[in-house]
């Protein structure tokens, strides 16, 4: 008999509206690993599409007209202006570049041109790097995060700076200097005490808090009256009166507490490949890079992707592996197994926080990012939710063999030493009334899309990605790698009529152009339910009244595949699927884990998509998974999933009945995958026994040991 097992976290419905997201097209720079494609902007009326070219330091102008087949225009030559462009926005047929200056701590510029023609409009001179640029809701007004990165020698540190550009009736062509605030942090510099006991990084060798705040990435709120600038390094945002304007208030973001049940993460890039998401006893920074805003229930909330950034220059280098600290004895009294390689020893921390009583010694880590993203009350600063280790749980599940590889190479657990897959860019959009967050993961690429519209309690919708893993990541092999900036153009404004989501990727030096499927009004859910001899389980749904269709049908999805298969129910043409329970048979379906949709056909031929629900189908509630090479002759990979939470162990005993092998021991989470490494070379050849031991309940799997 088998069973449906629902992850834990899937027991209560999926958003009502979800969006499937399929590849159209990209553009290719021809570069790759030199920035070629970072920051990308559209203009509706033109469709055109500009976008910071990082390699040459110029603009491409690229008409989007056919997103399946952009088309290179033009480049716009930035040299007249500063050394390279580090941003674009274009609001109201404007287009504003941020471009740092020759040497970086000189004061950079913002340059306006025309959408329509890419013609120069003006010029304005802000801080020192100008990184990123964002309009207000209305236009009127530009946001200019500027970050006064230190030299290397960190014998120059400019101070950081926050410019509001303010366009009037004249619009951008006559924007002059007059019309720049420029906002600096030197009326905290008597605060450094207590912006570091809130938790406010300020740490660089002589630096006042001027010089030391770093601002990254501005939102802008829906009323176009406040801006939040991440300030990245420092691991706060910067709170900016835009009518005054001022600096009104910097806040620390605090610390994610890895050491939690569901904050787990994986450590280590050298343990023999096992994928180990558990807790540590680890701090993590969040250290957001993009930052967006909007509004839920009258108030207006933040979204962050929180990436992780170390100060690495030759005056100052933070980033150290934990093997070569020196660990507090009563903090960590297990220091010697901590600092192993398959434990934390490979793990990157900063240096700059965790020795509490100035002994010399570590009394806490902090790691860098937060392998999540957030979401914050702006009010306030209070944090409303984070994604935990759902990032990387989901990725080890869809992509167990390259798991956390890196942009640049196909790796497994690459990254799992840094920053994991780490979430870099963001961006939101609403339909239906709903709004949507998309996170790119700039080392593992593709877009985790969550559900937001309730802020407290956001809801996965789906993971896309575009990255080819059967190819060796080089020029134009591998597919998109390492989206640095994500665009979501509005069905309102779209070329094909149907809302894009755009990733600028500077690893591959391509812009990908992705539809955003058509949403059905359909709440899709799943839920253990005994099967008959057959092998029958149960889907439940509900819509909204009768759809006009063509027919609808349950896809399954299994592992690693892109591809999604019908898995045995289809209904005709007509069909009402209200407050319905349908069973379908899984006898086809092999033990491991699936995704679930519902697909709808219009007559027209166009699909429209439910919500995924993700669940395992095993041989039992207690399951081992299909998986690892059998017959073993090495390493090989166990994998099982429990139904509820406690103590397991598997165990590996010989023809006899004797454990001749413990290969995992310890607590797990309901419904949660947990892969273990069985080191079958250290057993004799023979059959065995592998057991998984849970909650009174035995599941088990013959094991063939060969040389």
């Amino acid at each position: 008999m088998r069973r449906l097992l629902l992850l834990a976290a899937l027991l209560l419905p999926l958003p009502a509206l979800a969006q499937p997201v399929t590849l159209l097209g990209r553009y290719r720079t021809n570069t790759f690993d030199v920035g070629g494609a970072e920051i990308a902007a559209f203009d509706a009326p033109s469709r055109r599409l500009y976008l910071v070219n990082g390699a040459t330091g110029d603009l491409d102008v690229v008409d989007a007209s056919d997103p399946a087949n952009p088309v290179f225009l033009s480049t716009i030559d930035l040299a007249p202006y500063g050394a390279a462009a580090n941003s674009v926005a274009i609001a109201n047929g404007v287009v504003a570049a941020g471009i740092e200056a020759a040497v970086k701590q000189d004061p950079g510029r913002v340059v306006f041109f025309s959408a329509a023609t890419g013609a120069f409009l003006s010029q304005v001179t802000v801080g020192a790097l100008p990184d990123a640029v964002a309009f207000s809701p209305d236009g009127a007004r530009l946001v200019v995060a500027c970050e006064g990165e230190p030299n290397a020698a960190y014998t120059v540190d400019p101070n950081g700076a926050i410019a509001v550009i303010t366009i009037g009736a004249g619009g951008a062509a006559a924007v002059t200097q007059a019309d720049v605030a420029l906002l600096d942090f030197t009326a905290f510099n008597g605060q450094a005490a207590a912006l570091r006991a809130a938790g406010v990084r300020i740490f660089g060798p002589g630096a006042t808090v001027a010089q030391d705040l770093e601002p990254e990435y501005p939102a802008i709120a829906p009323d176009g009256l406040t801006a939040y600038v991440t300030l990245q390094e420092n691991n706060a945002i910067a709170v900016v009166d835009l009518v005054a304007p001022a600096i009104t208030a910097v806040r620390a973001l605090g610390f994610k507490d890895h050491n939690v049940a569901g904050n787990g993460l994986d450590a280590s890039d050298t343990n023999g490949g096992v994928i180990s998401i558990v807790p540590r006893r680890v701090f993590g920074m969040y250290q957001p890079d993009a930052i967006a805003a909007y509004a839920a229930g009258g108030q207006t909330y933040l979204v962050t992707a929180n990436e992780g950034d170390a100060r690495d220059y030759a005056g100052l280098s933070e980033g150290k592996r934990v093997s070569t600290l020196a660990l507090d004895p009563a903090a960590f009294p297990d220091a010697a197994a901590l600092k192993a390689n398959t434990s934390l020893g490979r793990l990157t921390v900063t240096n700059q926080l965790g020795d509490t009583d100035g002994d010399g010694d570590f009394d806490a880590l902090y790691s860098f990012g937060a392998r999540s993203f957030s979401v914050w009350r702006a009010s306030d600063g209070a944090l409303v939710y984070d994604s935990g280790d759902s990032f990387e749980q989901r990725l080890a599940l869809i992509f167990p063999n390259t798991f956390n590889a890196s942009s640049t190479n196909n790796t497994k657990q690459n990254r799992s030493d840094d920053k994991g897959p780490e979430p870099e860019g963001l961006a939101l959009s609403t339909v239906g009334g709903r709004t949507f967050a998309y996170v790119g993961l700039e080392r593992t690429g593709g877009t985790m899309v969550y559900d937001v519209t309730d802020p407290a309690a956001p809801t996965f919708v789906t993971y896309a990605t575009s990255r080819d893993f059967s190819q060796t990541p080089s020029l134009n092999n591998g597919g998109d790698l390492a989206p640095e900036g994500l665009l979501v153009i509005p069905a309102a404004d779209s070329p094909t009529g149907a809302p894009l989501l755009v990733t600028a990727n500077e690893v591959s030096g391509t812009v990908a152009f992705f539809r955003l499927e058509g949403a059905l009004p359909v709440t899709l859910s799943a839920f253990e339910a005994a099967a008959d001899g057959a092998g029958a389980v149960a889907l439940r749904w509900t819509t909204e009244g009768e759809a006009n269709n063509a027919g609808w049908t349950v896809e399954a999805r299994a592992g690693e595949a892109r591809a999604w298969a019908e898995a045995g129910f289809v209904a005709g043409a007509g069909t009402t699927l209200e407050r319905r329970a349908y069973g379908f048979r899984t006898e086809a379906l092999a033990p491991g884990r699936y995704a679930f949709r519902l697909r709808q056909v219009d007559h027209d031929g166009t699909a429209a998509y439910s919500a995924a629900v993700e669940a395992v189908v095993g041989a039992e509630a207690l399951a081992l998974l299909p998986g690892g090479a059998n017959p073993a002759r090495g390493h090989t990979t166990l994998a099982f999933v429990a139904p509820s939470a406690g103590f397991a162990r598997v165990v590996v005993a010989d023809a006899l009945g004797r454990e001749v092998a413990v290969v995992f021991a310890g607590e797990v989470e309901a419904g949660r995958v947990v892969r273990a490494d069985l080191d079958a070379g250290a057993l004799a050849p023979g059959v065995y026994l592998v057991r998984v031991l849970h909650g009174g309940r035995v599941a088990s799997r013959m094991l063939v040991v060969a040389r």
